[in-house]
This record gives structure tokens, sequence and C-alpha cells, in this order.
């Protein structure tokens, strides 16, 4: 038994892909998952159970489609994992808003030939820098979110992987849940 936090992209954003949490967590407690809880209204659900954390976001990326009928591609990391993401962020120290730190958590880890060439441009992302490593992809954006070109589509599209963001609040709040730091 372990502690799952599952990350699901793209939920009650914009009005599309609307999913009551209270419905999410009722779904994961069918899957056989214990002490849901979730967090915002944005597709955060921390849990325990069985198997690794890929396995339990598998398992609720095909209920939610066979289910609910939506396609959502779901992140998922062990409570270790988060607390090393906790302190892993580069741009901590440089940064005293948290607003401004955000994480992509990938899917996988992406080829290094495509990390390079991300790497490559990176000056043309400025004011707004990131790292990535492993299966994370850690940003600093001193203006809006709403604004950088470093958004999920673009990491997608250049590491060939699925990514879901959170901002470093919700990825704090998250570690409470788990009991990751």
């Amino acid at each position: 038994m372990g502690t799952h936090v599952l990350l699901l992209r793209g939920i009650n954003v914009g009005g599309r892909n609307r999913l009551r949490m209270a419905d999410l967590r009722s779904l994961v407690e069918r899957l056989g998952y214990a002490d849901v809880r979730t967090h915002l209204q944005s597709g955060n659900v921390v849990c325990t159970g069985p198997g690794t954390p890929a396995d339990a976001a598998g398992a609720m990326a095909h209920a939610i489609r066979d289910e609910l009928g939506l396609h959502v591609p779901v992140v998922a990391r062990s409570a270790p994992e988060w607390a090393a993401v906790l302190t892993a962020h580069p741009f901590v120290g440089d940064e005293d808003d948290p607003t401004r730190l955000h994480v992509a958590f990938l899917d996988g880890v992406p080829e290094p030939e495509r990390v390079a060439g991300l790497e490559a441009r990176a000056g043309a992302f400025a004011p707004d820098r990131f790292a990535v490593a492993g299966a994370h992809v850690y940003l600093h954006v001193p203006g809006s979110y709403a604004d950088t070109r470093l958004q999920n589509a673009l990491l997608e599209k250049e590491l060939g992987r699925s990514a879901t963001t959170r901002n470093w609040r919700t990825v704090a709040a998250l570690a409470d849940l788990a009991g990751a730091r």
C-alpha cells in the first residue's frame, strides 16, 4: 500500500471536461483506493492503495473514459517522488513569490535529444526559465502563467510526453495531503 498523487490534465478548465470532485472521489474509491482526498476543482487526487502510481493513473484514466466518457490524461507520483519534487525545484531560491513557480509533471521521461532540442531554445522563452529533470519540467515564470509559451501544449509537442502543470502552492498543498513533507 502506497500513497499516490494523481493529476488529471484539463479538468474543469475553461468550462470543458466538467467533473465534480465528489464524483471523482467516488470513482477512485470504486477502483479500490482509500483515504481519497481532492484539492481544488482541477483534478488533484491523493489516495492510498496497492500497485504503483502508474497503475493507479492507468486505472483512473480508463475508468474516467469508460464511466464518464472523458478522455483525460492522468499523471501520478508516489509520496516519496512528490517529496523529491519539493526539494529539486532549481528556481525556489531565486523567487520570493511562489505564484511564479510551477512544475509540469510528465507521464514519463522524455528522450534526451528532445530535451536537448528544447534546452537549445531556452533563450527564446526569456524571461521565463525552465529546467527539465527526469519526468518534471520546473518553471519560473516572472509574468503570468497564462502568458507564457511554456505551457502543456508546447511541452508535450517538444518533449513527446503528456504534461500537466501545477503551481507551487498546489504542489505544496498536495505534499501536505500526501504526507510528503
